[in-house]
């Protein structure tokens, strides 16, 4: 070979793996706690097509569900020490690495899916973005919105709190959460997301509380028999980015994960409304039989909002906060 070519090979190889060296380092990992087929996993898929799209194929996301990539509260830290690119959780497992992200996690605050779409991409959200950038070192770049995480169980049909005393309810590690059943009389089991289809199977716990998309996707038909519209708490689940991470990429970069955040966010809100109603219908073909809660206001908002709000006013940014939030949505 003479020198001309000798050069010209070498020059195409560094080329070519300068290339592949780029396309590698735009592959970026989305960690999804919930199963494939639930809203999780369709923010997801919202995220990596518009991010592919938006950068021409120069960015790609990679989507992991169902925990593989560990356990919610993991990926914060992961993607907070820059281990771990993106990650999509419910909220209630951010909470506990910036507290005001609470907010929206406080019983009946949010009271319809209008409700959450204002608070979450208004003036609230873009706050509660703000502080987990400064206390989590993650920033929410998009939201899925899965509905009121309503009750099963597989003992009895539970509508008021008489019914549900007695019962092992699993929760997320949350102190709202728990705070919230502990209103209603029961002392819940904080679980692990990972381990909790394996309780239920075994009844080493008697119910839990999710969304109808997330009761379908996890299959928690199988072995839950009783829901509950206790609608106490509207699920959001944000799409988180590693800060460390979003600050090593170029500005077109940066704007092409937030406008696909943004586009996500809209695809999961219209995700909600047109599948939410086929789910429970499927949920009840499956065998599972749906009960209103009796005397909601007097008894489970009541005991929920004046034994549980005042609690937590100051981890969510004081009364007046939550008050003025109120008022923004008509209340």
């Amino acid at each position: 070979m003479n020198l001309k070519a000798l050069v010209k090979g070498t020059v195409v190889f560094a080329a070519t793996m300068l290339v592949a060296t780029a396309v590698s380092a735009q592959t970026f990992r989305v960690a999804i706690g919930d199963a494939a087929g639930g809203t999780q996993h369709e923010l997801g898929k919202a995220f990596a097509a518009n991010l592919e799209e938006l950068t021409n194929g120069a960015a790609k996301a990679d989507l992991f569900p169902n925990s593989q990539l560990g356990d919610e509260t993991d990926t914060v830290n992961d993607a907070a020490m820059g281990l771990l690119d993106f990650s999509i959780l419910a909220i209630n497992n951010v909470t506990p690495f910036s507290p005001s992200v609470g907010i929206l996690t406080l019983p009946y605050v949010i009271q319809s899916p209008e409700d959450a779409k204002k608070l979450t991409l208004g003036e609230v959200g873009q706050e509660l973005t703000e502080n987990t950038i400064r206390d989590a070192g993650v920033r929410i770049i998009g939201w899925s919105y899965s509905g009121f995480r309503v009750l099963t169980n597989s003992k009895r049909p539970v509508q008021t709190l008489d019914d549900l005393k007695g019962m092992v309810i699993r929760v997320p590690r949350n102190e709202i959460m728990i705070a919230t059943y502990n209103a209603w009389g029961i002392n819940p089991t904080p679980l692990a997301w990972t381990e909790t289809f394996t309780a239920l199977q075994q009844k080493v716990v008697d119910g839990q509380d999710n969304p109808y998309i997330t009761v379908s996707a996890m299959k928690f038909d199988e072995v839950q028999k009783y829901i509950t519209n206790i609608r106490y708490i509207f699920s959001l689940e944000p799409l988180i980015v590693s800060e460390a991470i979003f600050q090593q990429q170029s500005p077109e970069m940066q704007e092409a994960i937030l406008e696909a955040g943004r586009r996500a966010t809209e695809h999961s809100y219209a995700f909600l409304a047109e599948s939410e109603d086929r789910i429970k219908q499927e949920l009840m073909d499956a065998g599972m039989e749906i009960y209103e809660p009796a005397n909601e206001e007097k008894e489970w908002i009541e005991a929920a909002t004046t034994k549980v709000w005042p609690q937590f006013y100051d981890s969510v940014g004081g009364k007046e906060r939550l008050d003025a939030i109120l008022a923004s949505l008509g209340r």
